[in-house]
């Protein structure tokens, strides 16, 4: 008989909480209409359609037709930035991002560069925390696109996102920002933040995956990343996936009953846990800024220790994420940290623990045990 393993890997993905099962489960089953057909059963697609793309408006505060649903947080971050580029003046084609985003995000930036487009990658502080001096003087009078992302999704560190907006604003950029690890975990809105753009990834937040969403500021017009007929008001061509729609609505709707409820509680075991690991190993090295980042997230360099060989030690007993990789030629050092210019022997011992909404105190005194003890097995 087999045990599972004490999760602690919620910033790679989450399950899909029960109630969002339930509701996906008769649009598997029974409600498989096209929600472009005319006929009844498309009918009922399309108005599950319209209250999922509601529910995700109302937990980031936006309106329903300033969001378009996309097959996840990578192609929303692609049409975001390859779209805005597009879209602006032949003379505003610049993009400002930070050496901490996604790949979702570096990659798009990285082939328009290659293209020609001008790009500039801000550095962060040991925290991960971008300077807004010099994201003040990198964003000009030729600057289309400006992509931080909300929270890191290695270290939880959280950008001054609606100071950027005002520096945007004030310049003429737009500004998007790639919200997959927040959304769910702190309250995220939309003219708080004065974003013009959001990305959303439902398997971050107890949804499915294969399904996430862009939120587009009403006004701003961007070109199709995905050509066809003329689905999502003509902005996101391909029947939609309903089922997943579905999903992701619900796992919106859970996510703004729930969310006090859910960043006490992250707090509460991410704080409980580093405590117990404090027990065991004194000088532990936490990166980022927990007091002021993602409540859930926990990076941590244990001393003395390969984080990768940890992991493979706690084998099935425990779930995490190492913060560098060991390859036959060498060890590849997770570019955030390398960003932060956390040294190698620190980057190859971190590992990231992120709890969840299920987590419990009994998961996180075990996986602390179970850790300890590899390590001094080790």
């Amino acid at each position: 008989m087999t045990t599972e393993p004490i999760y602690l890997d919620h910033n790679a993905t989450t399950p899909v909480a029960p109630e969002v099962a339930d509701a996906m489960e008769p649009f598997l089953r029974d409600h498989f209409g096209n929600p472009s057909s005319s006929h009844a059963l498309g009918r009922r697609a399309r108005a599950a359609v319209d209250e999922a793309r509601a529910e995700v408006a109302r937990l980031i505060g936006a309106t329903p037709d300033e969001i378009v649903f996309t097959s996840g947080g990578s192609e929303a971050d692609n049409m975001a930035v390859f779209g805005v580029v597009a879209a602006r003046a032949p003379g505003r084609r610049g993009v400002v991002t930070s050496a901490v985003e996604h790949p979702a995000v570096l990659e798009p930036c990285r082939v328009l560069e290659r293209q020609g487009t001008p790009l500039t990658v801000l550095g962060v502080d040991p925290a991960g925390r971008l300077d807004l001096a010099a994201a003040a003087d990198a964003i000009g009078p030729g600057t289309a696109l400006v992509s931080v992302m909300h929270a890191n999704n290695e270290v939880g560190t959280i950008q001054p996102i609606a100071e950027l907006a005002e520096l945007c604003r004030d310049r003429g950029a737009w500004l998007h920002t790639d919200a997959a690890q927040s959304v769910g975990k702190v309250p995220v809105d939309v003219e708080t933040l004065g974003v013009d753009l959001l990305t959303v990834a439902a398997h971050k937040l107890y949804g499915p995956k294969g399904i996430g969403a862009l939120y587009v500021r009403r006004g701003h017009e961007i070109p199709r990343l995905i050509h066809g007929a003329g689905h999502e008001r003509g902005r996101r061509a391909g029947t939609e996936n309903v089922l997943a729609i579905v999903g992701l609505g619900a796992a919106a709707r859970l996510a703004r009953a729930e969310l006090d409820d859910r960043v006490a509680h992250a707090r509460a075991m991410r704080d409980r846990l580093r405590a117990r690991l404090g027990e065991r190993f004194g000088d532990l090295v936490v990166h980022g800024d927990p007091e002021r980042g993602l409540p859930n997230t926990l990076s941590v360099a244990l001393p003395g220790v390969r984080a990768a060989d940890l992991l493979a030690a706690l084998g099935d007993q425990v779930a995490a994420s190492p913060g560098a990789a060991c390859h036959a030629d060498g060890i590849a050092v997770s570019s955030v940290l390398t960003a932060m210019d956390v040294p190698l022997d620190v980057a190859t011992g971190t590992v990231r623990l992120s709890v969840g909404r299920t987590t419990t105190g009994t998961d996180v005194d075990r996986a602390a045990a179970v850790i300890a003890a590899a390590v001094e097995a080790g």
